[in-house]
């Protein structure tokens, strides 16, 4: 069985949660996001970063992520994110949406199909 990777199309809505996932417990940046979720899903899933920063404007034009800049130890100035209220409140809605998502699909999945041979037996 060969390693696929997950189509953008595919995970598009969900790219929200993965990132409010990442956010619950401490704000972050960027790219550590980026890592995070490239690590987390090993490396099945690598969110674009033109992706991932249009997901970062459109959460903060809903209230559900705030950004604030900060200085790393390194010097560099970084745009950091963190979670509201409300963002948490959108990722509870996402989980269990995708709960309801998963056992619709599910229901159309066959864990092994049968090949269909083409041809004559002689």
């Amino acid at each position: 069985m060969c390693m696929q990777a997950i189509s953008s199309d595919v995970i598009r809505g969900y790219n929200d949660t993965m990132i409010l996932f990442l956010l619950l417990d401490s704000p972050s940046y960027g790219y550590e996001i980026s890592k995070q979720i490239k690590s987390l899903t090993e490396d099945k899933y690598l969110i674009k970063e033109t992706t991932l920063y249009s997901a970062f404007t459109r959460m903060e034009k809903n209230g559900y992520i705030e950004s604030y800049s900060q200085t790393a130890e390194n010097g560099k100035r970084r745009t950091y994110y963190r979670i509201t209220d409300a963002g948490r409140a959108y990722y509870n809605d996402k989980c269990e949406e995708w709960k309801l998502t998963k056992d619709v699909v599910e229901r159309f999945i066959k864990e092994e199909i049968t090949p269909v041979l083409t041809g004559t037996v002689e």
